[in-house]
């Protein structure tokens, strides 16, 4: 078998429409959108859990539906723990900062 047959036999298979452009600009939107109501929300208790032991709270869950939604469960569950890295590195930042009498 030639490799063009093979490379065109394969890309002739199923195109996952969740990785195409509109899909994609939906998913970060939605993700966006959650991440947003965390920090508007930060000051109220987190009751409900997420991927990666991210806790969010009741205010969220319609925002945190629609992630779920429109993103494949592999990518929330990446984007949670970059959100939740990120706040642990400005965790470990702030700390350090009041260590250092700055």
């Amino acid at each position: 078998m030639a490799l063009e047959t093979y490379f065109s036999e394969k890309s002739s298979e199923k195109v996952y429409p969740d990785v195409l452009l509109q899909a994609r600009q939906a998913c970060y939107k939605a993700r966006d959108a959650f991440y947003l109501c965390l920090e508007n929300t930060s000051e109220k208790k987190q009751t409900e859990i997420a991927t990666v032991g991210l806790l969010y709270p009741t205010d969220c869950k319609n925002s945190r539906d629609e992630f779920v939604k429109q993103c494949r469960s592999t990518w929330v569950k990446h984007f949670d723990r970059e959100y939740c890295a990120k706040k642990r590195r400005q965790r470990f930042l702030d700390d350090s900062d009041s260590r250092r009498g700055v």
